[in-house]
């Protein structure tokens, strides 16, 4: 008889296979019958399964991960057709985009486009017309000259060639809970022998951008980078990051530094010209905090560019 542990781990790896299939599709026809057959499920099981282990129906989860794909795309161009960008990403109408657009940010596509403070890409360049405009640069370009001074002050950075990495992994939703999945995956880990070799780390890939995502839904790998052979057990997944070009900032900070690290590296990023690339960034630690005598994490924070 198979129990009832093992049918909710079957449920989360093919909820795991169907994520990574809405991720590259997002400009392709994503419906229940389709997926449902990709997960091997009934539509009407698959439907029920979705929703209990992400907490979204799949129809709403696709909805929002097209608008936060059309979001980042207006982040990084801002000359870009919002038509044509809503009828790429699956909305048969520019009203029907733009109606949903504004229930999760509040504004339409083309007033979002306005304000998007990518616009002061280079501080040196950002221009004013007016008083209240002045105010607005002059409020970007300090908080810009903080991160950057910042990051000087408490980074190495480096462009380097990243190998292909190879991890096992556990999907984590949120920021909530994050130390109790690495704390299971350690524990898998340690059961499979691959925290004994030097080479093996642990590394966190987020799937979604912070500035983009609710933080309550943002989606993660948390993961031990592993060339060893292991049996996949529990919820654990395989998976690969692609080698890559990256921006790589080596950090020693506490786990309330994460936040600032990240929008300063990103910052550094938009400063030097570079331009992210479509792969996912990433962190790799290199010690466990808690062993640390001021409790702070060596890691690097990976962006990958063209």
């Amino acid at each position: 008889m198979i129990s009832k542990n093992s049918i909710e781990k079957d449920y989360i790896s093919r909820i795991n296979l169907i994520l990574k299939h809405i991720e590259n599709n997002l400009d392709s026809e994503l419906s229940l019958d389709s997926l449902s057959g990709l997960a091997l499920y009934s539509p009407f099981h698959f439907h029920r399964i979705f929703k209990a282990i992400i907490g979204e129906t799949l129809r709403a989860y696709i909805i929002r991960k097209r608008i936060e794909k059309t979001v980042s795309v207006l982040l990084h161009k801002r000359h870009v057709s919002i038509t044509e960008l809503s009828l790429q990403y699956g909305f048969n109408s520019n009203s029907s985009f733009t109606r949903a657009f504004k229930k999760f940010y509040g504004m339409s596509p083309s007033e979002f486009q306005k304000k998007n403070p990518n616009k002061f890409s280079k501080i040196r360049k950002a221009e004013s017309k007016n008083g209240q405009e002045n105010l607005i640069s002059e409020k970007y370009i300090c908080n810009i000259n903080n991160h950057l001074n910042w990051i000087k002050m408490n980074a190495n950075i480096e462009i380097k060639e990243i190998p292909e990495l190879k991890f096992a992994s556990i999907t984590h939703f949120g920021i909530h809970g994050v130390e109790d999945v690495f704390n299971r995956l350690v524990k898998w880990a340690n059961a499979e022998g691959l925290i004994k070799n030097p080479e093996t780390k642990m590394a966190r890939i987020f799937h979604d951008s912070f500035k983009i995502t609710d933080p309550d839904k943002v989606r993660m790998s948390i993961c031990v980078l592993t060339n060893k052979s292991f049996s996949l057990k529990e919820d654990i997944d395989t998976g690969t990051i692609k080698s890559s070009k990256c921006i790589v900032g080596r950090f020693e900070i506490t786990t309330n530094d994460f936040e600032k690290s990240w929008s300063s590296l990103f910052i550094w990023m938009n400063e030097n010209s570079y331009k992210k690339a479509e792969e996912p960034p990433f962190e790799i630690y290199h010690n466990d905090f808690r062993e640390h005598i001021e409790n702070k994490c060596i890691v690097d924070l990976h962006i990958p560019i063209e």
